[in-house]
């Protein structure tokens, strides 16, 4: 019996070195054998006879290859291989433009599949054809398919008279979609039937999903009557629960991410008297109404012991740099130092005009690093960030160059976060000037997930940064970070 986590080896008809062009396709056991379901599906449950067909229609043909060659339109020169099918005294024409690839594909006596649509005949002609149809050589001109009968042919259980899974083919065609079926058909057969599922038995109840195997099953080898068009927008029960367990165990994982970040160790800002004088000083006008909303989420995330992990969204115009600046302050306000991270240099230059304007009358002293910066600006700025002279950096992705090292991050805001990759944020919100940077600006846990990939990690002795991230554009990756957990939204509205 297989099990899931059997290597893909030892299913039947495949051994070592095709296990080998597999693990190429992201394949190495039985279980991702059977996650790698037909990409689309034909129906050869009612073949159709070349006699019957009529110009327009979509249709399923199985034949016999008469002949195939390759030739060019003497007007144009245009390249067009031509393959003849027939059954009995029938025969329709196959035609592919550019094509020279097929060139010794088709030999007369194979029994192949087509699909495609039917076309009127070419002028001058009185055979219907196929244009570009999709086509599975079912068998070859060998001893052992002329010793079948026709009749013994057609019973191919996996071939014909069925709804046929196709498979993306791997090794150059090598391993084509009919080898893909007899594999996995093989492969479910084997498989114990004592299949673990992770889905709890009452979700799985409540939401009708059906087993774990039977879904295995259904997805490649759809019984008779399933609904084509269910099959083709994976609206099947089987693909339902296929697609509910992925996105199942995806916020399963999230949620346990979630844990362990609440688990690191982080800042609990304190919000005094003294912190609100300074935020109401530096105002330049009165707040809106959802930008004081926005303010009290970050503040309440920002006095707990765990890491904030926030985004703030909010259209151009609407206050996100100016709450963003109001963080900055309750985390300066508590001996800590604030960096904002901005993709490009004039809105790095923006943002440090409209701080400077606003925070340098009450004494912070602000920063700005960006690539255009001679060396000698560089060094300084760096060596004031490292000392901890400047409480407000801004700047672009030389925040994160390896040589730029914080006294004490608190607080750090990543303007259009939908710029920079995940892994960019989480390089900035490690930066840190003490011993656990191994002399060289990394942290232990980032060099761990520079390693694994894996962006929370080990629980850290240094407390982590609060993070709040920006974004004008809610794109659908901002979302999807939202929608999955990875940030808690507030949003300007």
């Amino acid at each position: 019996m297989l099990e899931l986590h059997t290597p893909v080896q030892y299913v039947k008809g495949i051994g070592p070195r095709l296990a080998e062009i597999l693990g190429g396709k992201g394949i190495h056991t039985v279980e991702d054998l059977l996650y790698y379901l037909p990409f689309r599906y034909e129906d050869r449950i009612n073949p159709r006879r070349i006699a019957e067909l009529r110009p327009g229609e979509m249709a399923t043909i199985i034949a016999e290859v008469r002949g195939a060659g390759l030739f060019r339109t003497p007007r144009r020169g245009i390249q067009i291989f031509q393959m003849t099918a027939g059954q009995g005294r029938d025969s329709i024409t196959c035609l592919w433009f550019n094509a020279a690839y097929l060139k010794g594909k088709f030999e007369p006596g194979q029994t192949i599949a087509l699909y495609g649509r039917v076309e009127e005949p070419r002028s001058g002609r009185n055979r219907i054809q196929l244009m570009q149809p999709q086509f599975e050589i079912l068998s070859e001109p060998i001893e052992e398919a002329a010793e079948k009968s026709s009749e013994n042919l057609a019973a191919e259980s996996l071939e014909i008279g069925r709804i046929v899974p196709i498979y993306e083919s791997a090794a150059y065609g090598r391993l084509s979609p009919r080898w893909f079926r007899r594999v996995v058909y093989r492969a479910l057969e084997d498989l114990t039937p004592d299949l673990p599922d992770g889905i709890p038995r009452a979700i799985r109840q409540r939401l009708d999903l059906i087993p774990r195997r039977e879904a295995f099953r259904l997805a490649h080898f759809p019984e008779p009557g399933t609904r084509f068009e269910d099959l083709q927008n994976a609206r099947t029960p089987a693909h339902r629960r296929l697609i509910f367990e992925e996105l199942f165990f995806l916020e399963v994982g999230l949620e346990l991410k979630r844990r362990n970040l609440r688990a690191q160790p982080g800042i609990s800002f304190a919000i005094t008297a003294g912190v609100r004088e300074v935020l109401k000083r530096v105002l330049p006008f009165h707040p809106t109404a959802a930008q004081k909303r926005v303010l009290k989420e970050i503040a309440d995330d920002m006095q707990r012991p765990s890491p904030m992990r926030r985004l703030l969204q909010g259209d151009v115009g609407s206050g996100k740099t100016i709450v963003a600046l109001e963080a900055a302050i309750i985390a300066v306000e508590n001996g800590y130092q604030a960096a904002l991270m901005a993709p490009t240099e004039i809105l790095a230059t923006q943002h440090y005009l409209s701080a400077r304007r606003l925070l340098e009358p009450t004494g912070y002293r602000i920063a700005l690093l960006t690539g255009s910066l001679d060396d000698e600006q560089k060094r300084d700025t760096r060596r004031h960030i490292a000392r901890g002279d400047v409480q407000l950096v801004i700047g672009t992705h030389a925040l994160i160059e390896d040589k730029v090292e914080f006294a004490g991050p608190g607080l750090v805001i990543v303007d259009e976060q939908h710029r920079f990759g995940v892994l960019q944020r989480f390089k900035l919100m490690k930066k840190s000037g003490g011993d656990d940077t191994g002399g060289h600006g990394f942290s232990r846990a980032e060099t761990a997930a520079k390693k694994t990939g894996a962006l929370a990690l080990e629980v850290d002795v240094t407390p982590e940064p609060d993070v709040l991230v920006m974004t004008a554009t809610p794109i659908p990756r901002t979302l999807a970070l939202t929608l999955y957990g990875d940030l808690d939204a507030s949003i300007l509205d």
